[in-house]
């Protein structure tokens, strides 16, 4: 019997407890529409008023207008970048690394005794490499040899012994040279970079001002500004010596200097600017 009493005091407690919860969010002071505290409630109060909905807004159209300069100045190279190295091959990889050795002593001689600093030559590669060729008996690669190569790369401030910078290594190491590549460009652009830009910065404001006439916009202040630069590194085949290694000669053939023209670079520099805009009268 007391335990009857006791559930049913609990059901009608429970009941209540709803009239009452449904009573207070249906009053003026419980909610609102759509889920938005009332005017007037001070933030705690607001905060306190159940859940309310958050609306946020994000535009991610670029405003102003957005416009890209290009500014360019033509340069005479003041520095050739060589690209060299030897390569020999023997039955052993010893014999192979005497030989490449012996070659590369006489290529670094060659460009320390034209006047290169030793600041300006660097080793970029040394490899160590197998021959092989098919075997029809065995049915399989079988080793024929051994291939080292080195890679340096020259930097020559005077311009003018190019071409017989390049005849003394050759004639230096003989059939174990390797020229890969000759380019040109400028030890110090700085100053140059400096008139590409303001002449790139003028190219967008010119872009800009044409913009805002054609579509009745005042132009503002610029609210944006990117960079890009181009290095001004011409890459030449002026003189290139890459082949199949053959038997080096005893004695190599004077050979007659090439003839190199530096030409002219081109340093470039991209301006993107964005400009605010107002409407105009």
């Amino acid at each position: 019997m007391k335990k009857g009493y006791v559930v049913m005091l609990s059901l009608m407690l429970a009941g209540f407890l709803l009239l009452v919860i449904g009573a207070y969010s249906c009053s003026p002071q419980g909610s609102s529409e759509n889920g938005v505290p009332p005017a007037g409630l001070t933030p705690k109060a607001q905060a306190q008023s159940g859940p309310s909905q958050l609306s946020v807004s994000v535009n991610s159209q670029a405003e102003g207008i957005w416009v890209n300069g290009t500014g360019k100045v033509t340069v005479t190279p003041d520095i050739a970048i060589l690209q060299l190295g030897i390569e020999a091959q023997d039955a052993s990889v010893s014999e192979a690394q005497a030989k490449a050795s012996e070659a590369m002593d006489k290529v670094m001689k060659a460009l320390t005794d034209s006047g290169l600093a030793e600041k300006d030559i660097q080793t970029r590669s040394f490899r160590i490499s197998q021959r092989t060729r098919w075997d029809d008996m065995q049915q399989q690669e079988v080793t024929i040899g051994y291939r080292v190569s080195n890679q340096v790369v020259a930097k020559i401030r005077d311009m003018e012994k190019v071409g017989s910078i390049i005849d003394d290594v050759v004639v230096a190491a003989g059939d174990y040279t390797r020229i890969n590549g000759l380019n040109f460009s400028v030890d110090d652009p700085t100053a140059y970079y400096d008139g590409a830009r303001e002449k790139a910065i003028a190219d967008a404001r010119r872009k800009a001002e044409q913009v805002a006439a054609l579509t009745s916009m005042k132009l503002g202040e610029p609210t944006f500004i990117s960079e890009s630069a181009v290095s001004p590194v011409y890459e030449s085949a002026v003189y290139a010596m890459s082949a199949p290694m053959p038997i080096p000669a005893p004695a190599p053939a004077p050979m007659i200097a090439p003839s190199v023209s530096p030409g002219e670079v081109e340093i470039s520099v991209n301006i993107q600017i964005a400009y605010a805009i107002t409407s105009t009268p």
